[in-house]
């Protein structure tokens, strides 16, 4: 009977997955995990297979964009070895990184500020249509301050600072989430535990506070060669009591070539970091000496083992490591809490939305309590977790506490922990005066109502001075029907890099309600011209609040004019352009536009979404006589009696001369056909481009 149960039991470790090998931690509260080698997962050169190692694992590089999308619109997924390794010995795997301001393609600083977050956006979409599901995303790599050169232009591709500082990285978190709801979400950093401690808290803290879907934040390790226990613990202890959230240790090495030194460090370090309840995981940056992005970090040297490599083995197989607590069991994210206030600042006696953005994976809410310091104010029972807060009139200026918890049907309860500030001052939010409806037109000077760094910024109500880099207002406006909206800004430049986005900070997410609308060169300040653009996000009938974001300032704006977008039936289509022209030359810009159900009341025509002309009647045409020597973007809009439009494709109209070119060919006002040159010799039909001079229609040849 012995021998039918040992050949028994050898017969089922034989059919186990290769997971059952025992890895280094056998702890089910968190995980020790590496990196690949090369590219590689299992590193060779007599090394232990990886799977007999670690329990997770990350890319060191095949996951990043530029590795990923090095020529544009070609993928290379060389992070399948990896993430195909981990699914087959089952164990966890992380993406890193979804943005990060170093190694992303050469050809993205090519780009607008418009076209980067396409490509941006792209990038997310590509990576969800691959990997559906993914156990841990780095949403967001090194971010703070000037850690990579690439960071300000990651800011401008994502929208900015905004009204929170940090919009552009709320704006990556709340991708992600909509992608990867399942997720644990990250922020990771790299000198966050030496020096950048406060810089990095602020970051975090001011993406938890706003709400973003933001689950752990991790500490990238490098550099602590030299630390001491009790720098160490301090700072840990100070990031966990602001943050109050999940951490990991995510890319850890302790660059020794002396054996004894590199094991005398693990030994001070390695405990703190695995026993604190709040990490979730360890993630050492590589395991091969010499083969790792330092020196002599590696833990395996000439296949041996170095003696840092032999008491982490023993470590691991002690209670304490064994049994330590983590906050993420199995490493994954049961409970999705984040506390989304309307604003991070209000004033006294004003009151305050808030929503808990509260989701279990695999239980039941049975409610939703919401505390302001130790004050519960309000216990939810069915989603939306909507409530408001009035702040009292004698409230304390400073930041207030906020705390949700989450209890399930079995009883199990989870926390999330936000913040918000009183301000001084007393002026109320309130709309500037009637609250406008949509379709209508907003003044610009007549943002709401409240006190600075709450319903604007950096703004002013005379419109004679041009605005500001990082400016922003808020606008409460009543949208009478749901639909897509489109938008005529008076606008007024001399110089042509001015840039803005009206963006809605919702309660459930930071929508960018435009793309990035960059505004033109409109012959001076004092040049008023209409810059047109439509709405990429569809709006519900109801209250909103617009803010106007100045990304890149510079240019005066006077209004901003709304209308419903309902596109029309038939076609619209602009002419092409063939032949050379010149600055000065007045150029005849033609369309063609059709309606099946109605009839064209006019056509509209746009250089650069500037409008330079419109016909009420056919043919329809207008004239544009270009100012600068460059390649100009024309479109024209057909709008029916309806009121509903179709908007042609974008022609390019290239101006190659800087004056006006020379006149060939006469063409008479009746017909398109050139009859003879100015030298008085006929000519065929191959002429190149029509102007127009002294009234009168000219063939440039």
């Amino acid at each position: 009977m012995q021998r039918i149960i040992t050949l028994s039991l050898f017969l089922v470790a034989l059919l186990l997955p290769s997971a059952s090998f025992a890895q280094l931690s056998t702890n089910p509260n968190k995980y020790l995990g590496n990196i690949t080698t090369s590219g590689n997962v299992d590193a060779g050169g007599g090394v232990p297979a990886y799977y007999k190692l670690w329990n997770q694992i990350t890319c060191e590089n095949e996951s990043k964009w530029s590795s990923v999308e090095g020529n544009r619109g070609n993928f290379n997924w060389g992070c399948d070895r990896a993430f195909n390794y981990a699914k087959q010995h089952g164990f966890t795997y992380k993406f890193h990184a979804l943005v990060w301001g170093a190694q992303y393609p050469n050809w993205l600083p090519n780009l607008s500020p418009k076209e980067r977050f396409a490509a941006m956006t792209n990038w997310f979409n590509k990576v969800k249509a691959k990997y559906n599901t993914l156990p841990m995303i780095d949403v967001v790599n090194e971010a703070v301050g000037r850690h990579q050169d690439g960071n300000p232009m990651m800011k401008e591709t994502l929208g900015g600072g905004g009204k929170t500082g940090y919009d552009w990285l709320i704006k990556a978190f709340d991708m992600a989430y909509q992608r990867w709801p399942d997720a644990i979400l990250i922020y990771n950093d790299y000198n966050s535990l030496r020096w950048d401690v406060d810089a990095y808290i602020t970051l975090v803290q001011t993406l938890r506070d706003a709400g973003a879907p933001i689950d752990a934040y991790g500490n990238q390790s490098h550099e602590l060669g030299d630390i001491s226990t009790t720098e160490l613990s301090n700072v840990m202890k100070k990031q966990q009591d602001a943050l109050k959230m999940p951490m990991f240790i995510t890319e850890l090495d302790i660059d020794k070539s002396s054996d004894e030194q590199q094991k005398a460090q693990y030994q001070k370090i390695f405990p703190l970091m695995w026993e604190a309840p709040y990490c979730a995981g360890v993630t050492l940056w590589g395991y091969v000496y010499g083969r790792t992005w330092v020196n002599s970090s590696g833990l395996y040297k000439n296949g041996a083992e170095r003696p840092a490599m032999t008491w982490l083995k023993e470590y691991m197989a002690t209670d304490a490591a064994k049994n330590a607590v983590g906050p993420l069991p199995g490493t994954k994210k049961e409970a999705s809490i984040y506390i989304r206030p309307a604003a991070l600042k209000v004033v006294r006696g004003d009151v305050l939305p808030i929503k808990v953005n509260a989701r279990l994976a695999t239980k039941t809410i049975e409610k939703v309590e919401l505390y302001v310091g130790n004050d519960l104010i309000a216990t939810m029972t069915e989603a939306p977790y909507l409530t408001e807060y009035e702040v009292p009139s004698g409230a304390t200026s400073g930041w207030k506490n906020t705390r949700a918890v989450v209890t399930a049907t079995d009883g199990s309860t989870y926390e999330r922990y936000g913040r918000f500030s009183v301000v001084s001052g007393t002026t109320k939010r309130a709309p500037y005066e009637e609250v406008p409806v949509l379709p209508c037109t907003i003044k610009i000077e007549e943002y709401d109502r409240g006190v600075s760094g709450i319903t604007f910024n950096n703004a002013s109500r005379n419109t004679t001075s041009p605005t500001k880099t990082d400016q922003w207002m808020e606008y409460t406006v009543d949208v009478k029907e749901d639909g897509l909206y489109s938008f005529d800004a008076t606008v007024a430049a001399s110089k042509a890099d001015g840039r803005f986005h009206l963006a809605e900070y919702g309660l459930d997410s930071l929508s960018y309600l435009t793309e990035f609308v960059e505004v033109p060169k409109t012959g001076g300040s004092n040049v008023w011209k209409t810059l047109h653009g439509n709405m990429v996000t569809e709006l519900k009938a109801g209250r909103h609040v617009f803010t106007l974001l100045v990304d890149q300032g510079g240019f005066l704006i006077k209004d901003i004019s709304f209308t419903r977008y309902e596109e029309g039936d038939g076609s619209c289509l602009v002419k092409a352009f063939s032949g050379s022209y010149g600055v000065g030359d007045n150029i005849v810009v033609s369309a063609k536009a059709t309606t099946k159900t109605s009839t064209i009341s006019e056509v509209r025509f746009y250089a650069d979404n500037l409008l330079i002309g419109t016909a009420t009647e056919s043919p329809y045409e207008c004239i544009f006589t270009p100012t600068e020597k460059r390649t100009y973007s024309i479109m024209a809009i057909a709008v029916n009696e309806e009121g509903k439009v179709k908007q042609s494709g974008v022609r390019t109209l290239t101006v190659t001369s800087d004056t006006p070119l020379d006149i060939q060919t006469v063409v008479s006002e009746e017909t398109s056909t050139p009859a003879y040159n100015l030298m008085g010799v006929p000519v065929g039909d191959g002429y190149r481009g029509i102007v127009i001079k002294n009234g009168k229609k000219y063939v440039v040849k």
